[in-house]
């Protein structure tokens, strides 16, 4: 019997690649890594899970661990039963936050995914090491960016972007050494394309937040810039499809996939369609990022008005442009296809302006 591994569970991605992949994998178990402080909501995560997917109950063992230890923080038969056998590994953990100090983020996804790495390539029997990185190891690149592009020479904004790029490379060295490999790099992911759910409120959500704030006139600070910057984001469904698909597809084997939006809106359409949905009336004023994010930083009120993280700024002028050309071609005789900004956007305002308690923090 195989062993399916989870790390970041029970987070958004494992949460929903659980199921998925122990009905694609029926003879296999799996191993949810839990850090000690989310082992009870993981306990409430996992119960939910088998309600809804009873046909998979009782195949997930929770495990307490750690990914910034060596050995992943487990016991020595623990490991032993993990590394005797036919094992696949979902890394998902990592800290999604762009405001999150160095120490953190170098510890959590660059030292994380290297003890991930180590304990891949210590299996006796490794199925493929399943990467979830990011869109952004482009750092601040300007140009279009492929997925067989890592190293560009790009400047990094921020720690978050900066540790993934580091964390990809030790992957993309494992993989060339002939680890199994299939590497995911989601762009900004927003709510279910149906339903609108999502765990947090952060990234293009602040920006409804604060329209959502004002009256019939909306005024938002954006760059010049934004007319012709292009924010791609992609509704959360399609990156769990894409990966359940992939994780499963062997020509996907050392492969590394953009899910990303293939036509993404500008940065000034994005805000005009959430203003439209609102009810409120667009009015933009002009403001160069390095002010912008300056005020709110240092500015008394400036922060408290907008409650707009600095950090996130820098994404209304970013310079990259994500080919998704050979994702798409694998995906699309799958059955899986990114729907466009427009079929999702009435979904994703929906949610938010339904669900107020939902809040911005990432997992830690």
């Amino acid at each position: 019997m195989g062993v399916v591994l989870f790390t970041g569970f029970p987070g958004f991605l494992g949460s929903a690649l659980l199921p998925r992949t122990l009905r694609r994998a029926p003879d296999s178990r799996a191993v949810a890594l839990v850090q000690a402080k989310f082992l009870d909501q993981a306990r409430t995560t996992l119960a939910r899970i088998e309600r809804e997917a009873p046909e998979i109950a009782g195949r997930t063992d929770l495990v307490v661990g750690d990914i910034t230890v060596d050995g992943l923080g487990l016991e020595q038969a623990e490991r032993e039963r993990l590394l005797g056998g036919p094992l696949e590994i979902f890394h998902l953990a990592a800290v999604y936050d762009l405001s999150v100090p160095a120490d953190v983020a170098w510890s959590v996804n660059v030292e994380g995914t290297r003890h991930v790495v180590r304990f891949a390539e210590a299996a006796s029997e490794l199925v493929r090491l399943q990467y979830v990185s990011t869109c952004y190891v482009s750092g601040r690149y300007d140009g279009i960016f492929s997925e067989t592009d890592l190293e560009l020479g790009q400047p990094f904004a921020n720690h978050y972007d900066h540790t993934k790029h580091e964390a990809e490379r030790v992957v993309v060295k494992a993989r060339d050494a002939g680890l199994p490999v299939s590497i995911y790099r989601p762009s900004v992911v927003v709510g279910d394309s149906v339903t609108g759910a999502t765990q947090k409120f952060d990234g293009p959500y602040y920006l409804l937040q604060l329209m959502a704030r004002q009256g019939r006139t909306a005024f938002v600070p954006l760059p010049r810039a934004a007319s012709r910057t292009r924010f791609n984001l992609v509704p959360s469904d399609y990156v769990v499809d894409g990966i359940a698909a992939l994780a499963g597809h062997g020509p996907a084997v050392n492969r590394t996939f953009a899910l990303a939006q293939p036509a993404p809106p500008t940065v000034t359409e994005m805000c005009e369609v959430f203003a439209d949905r609102l009810g409120n009336q667009l009015r933009v004023v002009p403001m160069p990022v390095g002010l912008a994010a300056f005020s709110i930083d240092h500015v008394p009120g400036v922060g408290r008005l907008f409650k707009v993280p600095s950090s996130t700024l820098e994404y209304l002028t970013h310079p990259s442009h994500y080919d998704t050309d050979a994702t798409t071609a694998m995906l699309g005789p799958l059955g899986v296809h990114c729907p466009p900004f427009e079929e999702h956007v009435d979904a994703m305002v929906r949610f938010f302006r339904t669900n107020p308690q939902v809040g911005t923090a990432a997992m830690v």
